[in-house]
């Protein structure tokens, strides 16, 4: 008995070194790493870690024993949640939403802004805000809307008992990371059609997804293998998240989906033109879209939808939106989605502050108190956000 245990320990231990090897391989054949970035020996060991447990979520997948999202979740877990002795952290529901309410201890007679950011505690404590953190319901058990109807839903049950938190109604600001700055962007245009409701103060839009129809952008060409938000991963989670079949991630990356007409109508919106040239590297070429497949297309035609893509609303929708504060990273595959928004947004007369960082790169602001793996980037980004909510 004890010889089959050693031998399972052995084949276990192989298997999981014979992983990790071709990880390392993937990584150093696949990934680029920009020489503008800081420390890319540390981005590197980063990003093979982060192959690693995508890696092993894929192959629990495939054996049908977890799913890739819930493997995720469960090594996120494991990690042991820093506490900031000087924020008081309450786990309360706004009706049937869980959401997590940071609040400084300190003891203010100012009524206080409201933000929601995965960096809650930190916000709360440096700009002396009541953050609530939104527990919306996440894959692989959930798929679109459910995600932006629990951050509206929580968003709507807020801004009606502001008193109740002690929140002034004209300091509310709505703030987001990636995915959760699309659900800002979303949720700030559909709040503008909900009458009687106190206004949003200003949106702050961290690296966010804004459209999810052209994969040919500039920053889509440059950055496609650059870590932690690759094209091939960008484009599998997008179908994960919307509910369509993975096998068409091709013709969407090629822009097979793309109907002519449509293009026609909303490319002054979309197009690569509307990037600044100084964004162009010298090897960015306008893409030709694919030809079109009109399987790929009905299959999925939902990311033309306002809810999903939200570069797309109308010029009347934009106009009402409040003032605006966008992130970029320079080496982010999403860099021009920012760009295209903060062009859309200033032709309507929408005050925009705008922070680029020239050496980040996607999610790099998770890193910011994770020493030794923290970047110049991400405080950067922390610093420019706290900067700019204190001065609402």
């Amino acid at each position: 008995m004890a010889f089959l245990w050693l031998l399972l320990l052995k084949g276990v231990s192989t298997f999981f070194l014979g992983v990790f090897v071709w990880v390392i391989v993937q990584h150093l054949l696949t990934v680029e790493i920009p020489p503008a970035l800081k420390h890319p020996a540390k981005l590197r060991v980063l990003h093979c870690m982060f192959l690693y447990v995508l890696t092993l979520g894929n192959i629990l997948e495939k054996l049908r024993i977890c799913t890739m999202p819930r493997f995720l979740r469960f090594f996120q877990n494991i990690f042991p949640i820093r506490k900031n002795p000087n924020v008081l952290v309450t786990d309360i529901r706004l009706g049937t939403v869980p959401v997590r309410l940071f609040k400084p201890k300190k003891v203010s007679s100012n009524y206080r802004r409201d933000t929601y950011h995965g960096l809650c505690s930190f916000l709360a404590h440096e700009t002396d805000s009541l953050v609530l953190l939104v527990g919306y319901r996440k894959l692989p058990d959930y798929h679109h809307p459910v995600l932006v109807n629990d951050c509206l839903n929580a968003t709507i049950y807020f801004l009606k008992n502001l008193e109740s938190f002690g929140v002034d109604s004209s300091q509310v600001v709505l703030c987001g990371d990636s995915i959760g700055g699309w659900a800002v962007a979303t949720i700030t245009q559909i709040l503008n059609s909900i009458p009687n409701l106190p206004q949003i103060q200003t949106q702050v839009l961290i690296c966010p997804i804004l459209n999810f129809i052209s994969f040919q952008l500039p920053s889509h060409q440059q950055s496609k293998n650059v870590p932690f938000l690759t094209r091939d991963i960008l484009l599998k989670w997008t179908c994960k998240y919307l509910a369509i079949d993975i096998s068409w991630r091709h013709a969407m990356s090629a822009g097979a989906v793309i109907p002519l007409d449509k293009w026609k109508k909303y490319r002054k919106w979309l197009s690569y033109d509307n990037v600044p040239r100084r964004f162009w590297s010298q090897d960015t070429q306008p893409k030709v879209l694919g030809p079109f497949n009109e399987a790929a297309y009905l299959e999925t035609k939902q990311v033309w939808s306002v809810e999903i893509s939200s570069l797309l609303a109308d010029d009347r929708i934009i106009a009402q939106l409040p003032k605006t504060f966008l992130v970029s990273c320079e080496h982010d595959i999403l860099r021009d989605d920012s760009l295209l928004y903060k062009k859309r947004l200033e032709d309507q007369g929408i005050p925009v502050s705008w922070c680029h960082v020239e050496d980040g790169f996607h999610a790099c602001i998770n890193f910011f108190d994770k020493q030794p793996f923290s970047f110049p980037c991400s405080m950067k980004i922390v610093n420019a956000v706290v900067s700019y909510i204190k001065d609402v």
